[in-house]
């Protein structure tokens, strides 16, 4: 199965609300989606405006709640199966670990800390092998990082230009990361719980699809 490769603001509109898969762009006047709350109307990409769409089935509810976190941690279908399944298994609230799993991938980390402008872009970077994971070199993105993992820059990348250039920017590290932004170095210092998701996700209904 092949990842996604197209635009991505069409994923965005089609679940109508901002999934800043463009880094920068996303908080501009460029971005086509606004934030949620506003009144801007959002039609499903290639579907003419219209005000009124069709009814949508619990199963279609779900569905589309499934789909809006897969493409905001770009995570494959079979990918996401898995990290249930897993988190099915765990002991605690299923939807919470999941979000959690998914959390804690490489490339989301990388991303939280501030070192990429998008998760697309810590993706690539982390396979292209610019951090080590408590000293030694990780190069899959779906790496789940521990309590207690330590992450940095690899000396020969801290010169990149995407990570010189995110640095740059204005980053709201969450609390179960720390960061040493002189250095590039962060530890992941807790679990991270659900009021640490940024996004307005309803885990229950993904648990609801599965569960059938």
């Amino acid at each position: 199965m092949a990842r996604y490769t197209g635009p991505v603001c069409r994923l965005c509109k089609r679940e109508g609300m901002k999934l800043y898969l463009k880094g920068g762009r996303c908080f501009t006047d460029k971005c086509p989606v606004k934030e949620t709350g506003e009144k801007n109307f959002i039609s499903p990409p290639g579907d003419k405006p219209k005000r009124y769409g069709r009814r949508r089935t619990n199963y279609g509810v779900q569905l589309r709640e499934k789909q809006k976190v897969k493409r905001i941690y770009g995570v494959l279908e079979e990918q996401f199966k898995n990290y249930f399944y897993k988190a099915e298994k765990s002991k605690g609230v299923t939807g919470e670990i999941l979000l959690s799993f998914l959390e804690r991938r490489l490339d989301n980390v990388v991303y939280r800390l501030g070192l990429t402008e998008s998760r697309s872009q810590a993706r690539q970077l982390v396979t292209h092998g610019h951090f080590l994971i408590n000293g030694k070199k990780v190069n899959i993105p779906s790496y789940i990082l521990k309590n207690g993992d330590r992450i940095e820059v690899r000396e020969k990348s801290k010169k990149l230009p995407p990570i010189l250039s995110a640095l740059e920017q204005e980053n709201v590290v969450p609390k179960w990361l720390s960061f040493d932004k002189k250095k590039m170095t962060g530890t992941l210092v807790e679990l991270p719980k659900r009021e640490d998701i940024i996004f307005s996700i309803k885990e229950h209904l993904i648990v609801e699809l599965y569960s059938k």
